[in-house]
């Protein structure tokens, strides 16, 4: 799985993308950001608020419950807002 991550969420973590294998049970985007979070460090920090974060699942968004697979590109940045 190819992990990108944007703005703070970027600094926070120290890098901008990595390649993980999460474990099967993770197939959720919700259960990726846990198992992220658990990792501790940068990702701890950076995952620490749900509701300042925003997911998209091979360049679409995604919500808590929408699945994750080993072969997708996942990125999480901070909401977009519009004007």
């Amino acid at each position: 799985m190819k992990l990108l991550y944007f703005a703070w969420l970027k600094t926070k973590i120290g890098t901008a993308e990595e390649e993980l294998n999460p474990p099967p049970e993770v197939d959720t985007v919700a259960a990726l950001l846990d198992w992220l979070a658990a990792r501790g460090g940068g990702h701890a920090e950076a995952l620490a608020d749900r509701n300042a974060l925003g997911v998209a699942v091979n360049q679409e968004y995604a919500r808590p419950e929408d699945p994750v697979g080993p072969d997708d590109e996942v990125a999480l940045f901070p909401p977009v807002t519009g004007g």
